[in-house]
């Protein structure tokens, strides 16, 4: 029961009315009887900085960063935990007596998630990531660390791909091309990897790019878990490829953030039995 004793925590993002955040983390406090409550906080661009400033005026805990602060963020934080400063992006905020410390678990929660529902070894993998936003840092920073072959990112705005594949190429071989160039070239590649929200409710039917040089074999993988079933992962799937939704990495990531707000382990399976049933 919400008191005026309860730790709150929340999620910074814009939208942010497709979320399964507050259900997953509140059946996971409840789980464990946590005083904690955690609430979505549709913040638009130009207030970021007074949301976060937020943080410390209202006392909490911390919160999620979602799409499109993730990058945007990193200004008005007071330290940037080193896995988060590889990566350039921060997915989770925590208050220590004012003090606000961003960290990223998007890259671990996704490895963990693909390697549980594919069984995948990384290394050796050539990669194609479309996207250069936040949570594209994170999976390419973590496929460079776990010894992909080659990263190649795919983006509208090539610059920014660019950008991404000149921060891994300390750890791994990485290009930065356009999304006109991926399709062409879709067949070269061991795993796809849609890190946009293209497909994401409440736009079920997009796709980020066609499907039609996939290869049956090939590995696809969808961050969005909203639907479960991408648009993008049903043609996948009806070429012959393996597919992968965004559900587990979504699940491990916020387990990692509830331990650093909890100090507890995260009841995961509590967490992915919720978000399955709201979907």
């Amino acid at each position: 029961m919400l008191a005026s004793t309860t730790t709150c925590v929340g999620l910074f993002g814009y939208p942010v009315a497709h979320s399964k955040s507050p259900q997953m983390h509140n059946a996971a406090f409840a789980h464990l009887g946590l005083n904690f409550a955690y609430l979505a906080f549709a913040v638009e661009p130009e207030r970021l900085q007074a949301a976060v400033e937020g943080i410390r005026a209202l006392g909490l805990r911390g919160v999620n960063v979602t799409i499109p602060h993730k990058v945007a963020v990193l200004p008005f934080l007071d330290e940037i935990s080193p896995e988060a400063e590889l990566i350039g992006a921060v997915n989770t905020i925590v208050n220590d007596g004012g003090v606000l410390t961003g960290y990223n678990t998007d890259g671990i929660g996704y490895l963990s998630a693909l390697q549980e529902e594919t069984d995948i070894d990384i290394r050796g993998k050539r990669v194609l990531l479309l996207g250069a936003g936040g949570a594209a840092r994170a999976v390419a920073a973590q496929m460079a660390l776990n010894g992909a072959e080659r990263l190649v990112i795919a983006a509208r705005q090539q610059e920014k791909a660019e950008e991404l594949a000149a921060r891994l190429r300390a750890h791994a071989a990485a290009d930065g091309i356009t999304l006109e160039a991926a399709v062409a070239g879709l067949d070269a590649y061991d795993l796809i990897i849609n890190t946009t929200p293209v497909g994401m409710h409440p736009h079920p039917d997009a796709v980020p790019l066609p499907t039609d040089r996939l290869q049956a074999g090939q590995l696809v993988s969808d961050l969005i878990y909203n639907p479960r079933l991408t648009r993008l992962l049903q043609e996948a799937k009806a070429r012959g490829c393996v597919v992968s939704g965004g559900l587990g990495m979504f699940v491990h990531q916020g387990a990692h953030a509830f331990r650093l707000w909890t100090g507890v382990e995260a009841p995961v399976d509590v967490m992915r039995q919720t978000v399955e049933s709201c979907l």
